[in-house]
């Protein structure tokens, strides 16, 4: 290839290497610095091919690199400079290298041949390393620090930031590194303060410590700022860097004011406060301040209060007394007092709360006392105590009285309902007057029994000495036992009733009883408020997992006024204008009470003049298993042996009577009517039964049961008590005194009889 010797002369004078080629990749030429980085000399490599003499290889993967001659050869292209290429000269030796080739174009234009271009990258790749490891160096430094950390160079160019930087500011690496200090967050870091902050440091000063900014931050908000500039020169391996460190303060700055505020509010509530406030040194016990409240309460003046103890203002009435509340209070760091006697100055009395705890202040431990007069409050507290007395007493007198009551009262009832089963049995030889008046008696003495049995329930459900005797039971026999106590009043008044049951039984874990009378007193009501010739609805429905019972009249309704307060105790208003149904204003009480103690509830809904529902809603239960069938009973039952019963009640009546229903039943009887005569009556009849009322003059019934049990000729007697007192404490005290079972008078007689048929069998 033709190569003018001014082209020769001017590659060879290139500090860079120069290597050129034909268009088959052969060397026609290199320059000194060719021949020194590939170690190849000139003529050695004339002719041979440039892979032979120029080998390179990548700096990262070490595979073959494609020579750039190549291209520039073939494409007739300058091909760019490459800066990841390894140099391997002829003797091994390896080293990073910068390389470019452009096409040699003849006088018509055509590629003729290639110049390559080479330069040794060594030295810079060495300064780049360094500043890298120092950059990382500084950066595994800068990391660790807690507060915001900015790296600059002598541009005022991010080099590097902390994660601190990014976290506090909110921004990003690639938002920050590379940009112009003032211009970071689109120019919101173009603070006056910064700009003062490092044209100080840029000249040569090499620090500037604690320059205080307050700026407001777009993207942040209001901060306040302590800045610190570090300015480290260029040396050898690192080039200028300035060292920025930044420290948020804005909550201590926050703090600060406050704090101040606060010292502000305090001493303003310190001065208004409607309590006595004393602030005292915790180390003495001696009075350092003192509100203008506690010279009002005390009497003292401010400078009076001053380096006393609390016991020389009358807070304690001894100083023993007030060195061991303050040995507590250092102790514990606080102390209570909810009454304490304090003494003003005049000689006055009070009683105050007291409540000191211990804080430092500037260093200073101090101990705040709250002083609270509190007399008033103790004066209020008393009569409210007194009142709260006054009513216990005269609820339990009430109790007291309701119990007493109902037992007066079931003592005439009984000989009155023993003497009209009496008559009843007469039935088929009474005049048509007698059976009238018969029926009334019958009539108001059921419903006077109700009422003393509503006023004793209602008592024992107060105290709570009511207890269920629950079981798993059907709904449909109390439905029915219900219907047939409440039937004759709705026959009475000639109502239409509906009775509506499902088809399966529900069943229910209750005490039948107990429901039964929720019932009869819904039912009762029912037809009390409905006129005659009314319409009543019972119905029995599963919704769920309750059992809801509905009892709906065609009555007057209840005035909206009387309706939040129905189910209240003693509650009876008029349901008509022009008349009173009676009672006592306790049953419905009676049945929501008796409701909740199974779980239930009870509402009720009325609109005047379209009558009234209540509805009553309880838990369901799953049935028993199959019923065992009824045995048969043997027709040819021959009848029971006559019984000896004594029969022992101070009232004349009640004795006679009930003698005379035990002897209409087909057995013996004998009357006594008082404690000490029944031993000697017992001994002298020997009774199977003895019924025996427990308020005996003389000695009462307990005491007779008693000796009655230690005869060995009555050990097998059946005692029977018959009282007025039905609570769970008198039916206890009969079993405690040996009685067999516990009658509630009036008792209905079928009860007796069916003790003595009890009796009878084990006569047999």
């Amino acid at each position: 290839m033709f190569q003018p010797e001014w082209c020769r002369l001017t590659l060879a004078s290139i500090v860079d290497g120069v290597i050129v080629t034909d268009t088959h990749g052969r060397v026609t030429f290199l320059n000194a610095a060719a021949e020194s980085l590939t170690g190849w000399a000139a003529q050695d490599a004339s002719g041979e091919p440039l892979e032979s003499v120029f080998k390179i290889v990548s700096e990262g993967t070490r595979g073959p690199v494609e020579s750039p001659v190549q291209r520039a050869v073939s494409q007739g292209v300058v091909v760019g400079l490459g800066n990841h290429s390894v140099l391997i000269a002829k003797d091994g030796t390896e080293r990073p290298i910068e390389d470019t080739a452009a096409p040699i174009r003849n006088d018509k234009g055509q590629v003729a041949g290639a110049v390559l271009v080479f330069r040794d990258t060594t030295q810079r790749k060495n300064a780049e390393r360094q500043l890298k490891d120092a950059l990382a160096y500084a950066d595994s430094i800068i990391a660790t620090l807690q507060g915001p950390f900015l790296v600059l160079d002598n541009a005022l160019r991010v080099r590097t930031a902390n994660i601190a930087f990014y976290r506090n500011f909110r921004v990003s690496p690639h938002e920050v590194e590379g940009r112009f200090v003032y211009e970071l967050g689109d120019h919101e870091w173009d603070i006056p303060a910064l700009r003062t902050l490092l044209e100080d440091v840029l000249p040569g000063n090499r620090a500037f410590h604690d320059y205080r900014v307050e700026h407001d931050f777009p993207s942040i908000g209001k901060r306040v700022m302590l800045l610190n500039a570090h300015r480290f020169e260029a040396v050898e391996s690192r080039p200028e860097l300035i060292l920025l460190s930044i420290q948020d303060i804005t909550e201590h700055w926050l703090a600060e004011g406050a704090v101040q505020r606060s010292e502000v509010r305090y001493r303003r509530l310190f001065e208004t406060a409607k309590d006595g406030i004393l602030i005292l040194d915790a180390d003495n016990g001696k009075i350092i301040d003192a509100n203008p409240y506690m010279t009002k309460l005390l009497g003292y003046s401010h400078e009076e209060f001053m380096g006393k103890e609390l016991w020389e203002i009358g807070l304690f009435s001894e100083q023993s007394e007030n060195e061991a509340a303050f040995k507590t209070l250092q102790r514990d760091g606080y102390v209570r007092y909810e009454h304490l006697p304090l003494e003003t100055s005049t000689g006055e009395e009070a009683q105050v709360e007291f409540v000191s705890n211990v804080y430092l202040v500037d260093d200073q431990s101090v101990a705040q006392c709250n002083i609270r007069d509190i007399s008033e409050r103790v004066r209020l507290e008393r009569k409210t105590q007194d009142q709260s007395e006054e009513l216990s007493d005269l609820h339990r007198s009430k109790d007291e009285f309701l119990a007493m009551l109902s037992h007066e009262l079931r003592n005439p009832l009984a000989p009155l309902m023993n003497a009209v089963q009496l008559l009843r049995q007469q039935q088929g030889t009474e005049s048509p007057i007698q059976w009238k008046a018969r029926s009334i008696i019958e009539r108001q003495l059921g419903q006077l029994k109700h009422l003393v049995d509503d006023l004793l329930e209602v008592s024992r459900i107060n105290s709570g000495r009511v207890r269920l005797r629950q079981a798993r039971v059907g709904v449909n026999g109390i439905v029915e036992a219900a219907l047939e106590t409440a039937r004759p009043l709705i026959n009475e008044r000639k109502h239409e009733i509906t009775v509506s049951e499902p088809a399966e039984p529900i069943w229910l874990y209750a005490d039948p009883a107990r429901l039964e009378q929720v019932l009869v007193n819904l039912l009762t009501n029912a037809a009390k408020y409905t006129d005659e010739g009314g319409h009543i609805w019972l119905t029995v429905e599963l919704e769920g997992a309750s059992c809801v019972l509905r009892v709906l009249d065609t009555g007057l309704g209840i005035s909206p006024e009387l309706l939040p307060r129905i189910f209240d105790l003693f509650t009876q208003a008029e349901r008509s204008m022009d008349r009173s149904q009676g009672g006592l204003g306790i049953g419905l009480s009676l049945v929501q009470r008796l409701v909740e103690l199974h779980g239930g509830t009870v509402e009720a809904r009325s609109v005047v003049g379209q009558g009234s529902e209540f509805i009553v809603r309880l838990p369901a239960v799953s049935g028993p298993g199959a019923r065992r069938p009824s045995p048969i009973m043997d027709p040819a039952v021959p009848p029971p042996p006559r019984v000896k019963v004594l029969v022992v009640d101070d009232s004349v009546d009640m004795a006679e009577s009930l003698a005379m229903l035990v002897e209409s039943s087909g057995h013996e009887s004998r009357t006594v009517h008082d404690g000490p005569s029944t031993l000697q009556a017992a001994m002298d009849f020997l009774p199977n039964v003895v019924l025996l009322d427990i308020g005996l003059p003389g000695m009462n019934g307990y005491e007779v049961a008693k000796l009655l049990r230690k005869e060995p000729l009555l050990k097998d007697v059946i005692l029977v008590a018959s009282t007025g007192y039905g609570r769970e404490s008198d039916r206890q005290a009969s079993v405690d005194a040996g009685f067999d079972h516990h009658l509630v008078k009036p008792a209905e007689f079928s009860e007796v009889r069916r003790i003595l048929a009890g009796a009878a069998s084990k006569l047999k």
